[in-house]
């Protein structure tokens, strides 16, 4: 993934209300980082759709890259799935025998459950330039009970102790510093490589629950954009934006 990564400044926090929200806050005092922020606890953790994300007991990974770009909103978002990529990187690292797969937009999975979640949220500067929150929580010791979104954890898959969540924290941000390399150098064309590589379901049925309605086809990939496409009953190809997608059993 080209040459070493710079080492970006670890915050490391007991407890906060959310590392995205201090990420907030941060930025809209003017930090530009790049900076980790992370903390052992989460009172007030969030996931995508306004979901709740545990922590658990302290053991799990909950961090969040703050950065700025010059990058139009529709594209800074793509660093969701710079972020998926790097998880998956850090899975591939101390979980032996089970592929981490990615699921659009940017969950990962082993085994088909779900090991990590991804919350991107952004603010328009005064310099005209965006700020970027990359929020990460991986489940390294435990996992939160969600009989439609079943989780697993390191310990689960033959990880057992787990990486502390320090040592995970490191080894996620230099694949994270890789990956971002990737992205300013090629583009988004060559993150989509990576992320098909390892994609979870392509050519397979599968539902995408969006605000409105629920629809369902074939997921046949990304788009240049990062949308998924999706073929319905009828040949159309429909692209999503937003949403959750669910294939059977996942």
């Amino acid at each position: 993934m080209g040459s070493d990564p710079v080492q970006v400044p670890i915050l490391a926090l007991d407890e906060i209300d959310s590392t995205n929200a201090e990420a907030r806050r941060r930025a809209e005092a003017g930090e530009t980082g790049p900076l980790w922020i992370t903390a052992l606890r989460q009172t007030a953790g969030r996931g995508r759709r306004g979901r709740v994300w545990q922590t658990g007991q302290g053991g799990n990974l909950a961090a969040t890259l703050l950065m700025v770009t010059d990058k139009p909103p529709a594209e800074a978002a793509q660093v969701s799935f710079i972020a998926a990529l790097a998880v998956a990187d850090l899975v591939r690292t101390f979980v032996r025998g089970a592929p981490a797969k990615v699921k659009w937009p940017n969950d990962v999975l082993v085994n088909g459950r779900k090991i990590s979640g991804i919350l991107v949220e952004s603010g328009r500067r005064p310099d005209g330039r965006l700020w970027l929150a990359t929020g990460i929580g991986v489940n390294l010791a435990d996992a939160p009970d969600a009989p439609e979104r079943p989780a697993t954890t390191f310990i689960a898959e033959g990880c057992d102790p787990p990486p502390s969540p320090r040592e995970a924290l490191e080894r996620l941000s230099d694949s994270m510093a890789g990956w971002l390399g990737v992205w300013e150098n090629q583009g988004f064309a060559a993150i989509a490589e990576a992320w098909t590589i390892r994609a979870h379901g392509l050519g397979k049925p599968c539902q995408a629950r969006l605000t409105d309605s629920v629809i369902e086809g074939l997921a046949e990939g990304l788009d240049v954009d990062g949308a998924l496409r999706l073929r319905l009953p009828d040949g159309e190809i429909r692209r999503i934006m937003a949403g959750d997608v669910f294939f059977e059993g996942t």
